[in-house]
């Protein structure tokens, strides 16, 4: 130890007059060939040529369009006018509307300062040698497509958009024509605040001429929210190079734990019915512990969407279903044995809205879980009405394997929720009136070869055991749990499944926006030095 102590003394003071004058001829080489900061222009070194790499002051010009946007929003006056300007195309109530505009404003604020810097971090490890070192950075992917639909028309757009570029990425934005007026006056905002304007592509088109754009383009990659069909088309026609948000049939199970009926209701009746059901999240179908259906939960969910009316908007229109549409689809489901309806069921009245829309009062529908899983009945059960309207079940408490089997059997895993506060309900719940020593998890794959948990035991009888697997036994991209939990929410929090199809994308997040708009990349540095004495090495 002394000795080493002794060697460093002597090395520092052998090299101390030539490190003295490196580091003078170093600070006299970077105060040559670096500009100071006050002298560097970012309009300069960014705006004009946007697809340089090396435009590193582009970080920081995003952190401040970011900071202007978000103030702009801010202002009642501004917030006021997207807000009246979403209701106008989207008809949707103030509050719901007003949302989008507060989502949008959080959004920007999240990223400003050195935000977008941030999410841009690399990583690096050493090498195997001196000199050598291995750099995994977030690439972008150049050219992308944007593809937004009608429900959402700023929230969407904003985030997605704002996150390609973020990432370095150069957009072009199509959003559904009905609607896309929001987005041209957020872009204009947008210009105003600092915006580039050669940054983003805005296109004006139908679904069939956006599609010829894209296959003769070739983005590198395509983020489209919309339909399932569609969205299959487009994986294909874009061989793979897509990410998606496509509609989802989306289910809640409530718990054996009845408890806060009234803010349950409450939830219940916003996931069905706000934006007159028109949201990817919408609750679709609810299945009811038999608790649950004892108590007066289905009397509070009709007392309160029998309240809503088209004078607020709090029940619309809806512009991808006819009103002929949707009451024949509820004719069907009212054949199957057992089916009643619950509420609703009738077109609304005085209303000047044109034929081609859909214009219906919230409806319930309760068909028996049984039914529901007969192979002639499940398809039509599980058809996604885009408006307000849902599918009600009740199980009892040694039916939950057949409710399970339900949510496996379903085509769309966007949201989810389990209302209970019963941690063993989420998970796992064992019923065992013997003695028992062990349970223990283990995975297995399902028949559609999707993970699942299973619990397995080693010490009592498998017919003793009853398994209660929630969360562990679906696969939705995003699922609420506990008591307030529910499908509709803030869209930064929102994956979009089936969990484990790398088609799923995010919105909002930074881990979302690095998954959706960038890529990995490795640069393995190797400088050397080349080892002394080194000599061609016999042929291998």
């Amino acid at each position: 130890m002394h000795r080493f102590a002794v060697s460093l003394d002597m090395r520092a003071s052998a090299h101390k007059l030539d490190f003295n004058w490196s580091i003078s001829s170093f600070n006299l080489w970077r105060s040559v060939h670096s500009l100071t900061f006050a002298t560097v222009e970012v309009d300069k070194i960014s705006g004009s040529q946007p697809a340089e790499v090396y435009n590193l002051g582009r970080y920081l010009m995003y952190g401040d369009i970011s900071t202007r946007a978000a103030q702009m929003l801010s202002q009642p006056k501004v917030s006021n006018f997207f807000t009246r300007l979403i209701q106008r195309v989207s008809p949707k109530s103030y509050e719901q509307a007003h949302t989008e505009v507060y989502v949008s404003r959080k959004f920007l604020e999240n990223f400003c300062g050195d935000q977008v810097r941030f999410l841009a971090r690399s990583s690096a490890v050493p090498g195997n040698h001196l000199g050598q070192q291995s750099h995994g950075f977030r690439w972008p992917y150049g050219p992308v497509a944007v593809i937004t639909p009608f429900n959402f028309p700023l929230e969407i757009p904003v985030l997605q958009m704002m996150g390609a570029l973020y990432m370095g990425n150069k957009p072009v934005v199509k959003v559904d024509s009905k609607v896309s007026i929001v987005m041209e006056q957020m872009l204009r905002l947008l210009h105003d605040c600092g915006l580039p304007k050669e940054d983003v592509d805005f296109i004006n088109s139908d679904g069939e001429t956006m599609n010829k754009l894209l296959l003769k383009a070739e983005p590198r990659m395509t983020l489209f929210t919309g339909s399932s069909r569609v969205a299959d088309k487009l994986a294909v026609d874009l061989k793979g190079r897509i990410k998606l948000e496509d509609a989802g049939f989306d289910w809640k199970v409530l718990g054996p734990d009845v408890q806060e009926v009234d803010y349950v209701a409450w939830v219940c009746d916003q996931d069905a019915y706000a934006s007159s059901g028109q949201k990817c999240s919408a609750q679709s179908i609810l299945f009811m512990h038999e608790n649950w259906a004892k108590s007066s939960l289905l009397c509070k969910i009709k007392k309160l969407a029998l309240r809503r009316k088209l004078e607020d908007l709090t029940i619309g229109p809806v512009l991808t279903f006819t009103t002929a549409e949707m009451l024949d689809h509820m004719s069907k489901l009212l054949q199957i044995p057992g089916s009643k309806l619950l509420f609703g069921g009738e077109a609304l009245k005085n209303h000047s809205i044109p034929y081609v829309y859909g214009a219906i009062k919230p409806t319930a529908v309760y068909i028996p879980l049984e039914e529901i899983l007969k192979d002639e009945n499940f398809k039509l059960v599980t058809r996604e009405i885009f408006g307000p309207f849902q599918i009600v079940t009740e199980y009892k408490q040694d039916q939950l394997p057949m409710v399970l089997d339900a949510l496996e059997r379903m085509h769309a895993y966007l949201t989810a929720a389990v209302v209970s506060n019963d941690p063993l309900f989420l998970q796992a719940r064992v019923h065992n009136h013997d003695t028992f020593s062990s349970v223990q998890p283990s995975v297995l794959v399902s028949k559609h070869g999707r993970a699942k948990f299973k619990v397995f035991s080693t010490s009592f009888p498998v017919s003793t055991l009853l398994l209660q697997e929630v969360i562990g036994k679906s696969v939705n991209g995003t699922t609420y749990a506990g008591i307030r939990a529910r499908t509709t929410g803030a869209p930064q929090n929102h994956w979009f499944g089936p969990a484990g199809d790398p088609r799923g994308a995010g919105i909002g997040t930074p881990e979302a926006i690095r998954l959706v708009w960038s890529c990995h990349r490795e640069i393995i540095y190797d400088v050397g030095p080349v080892p002394e004495n080194w000599e061609i090495p016999p042929a291998t």
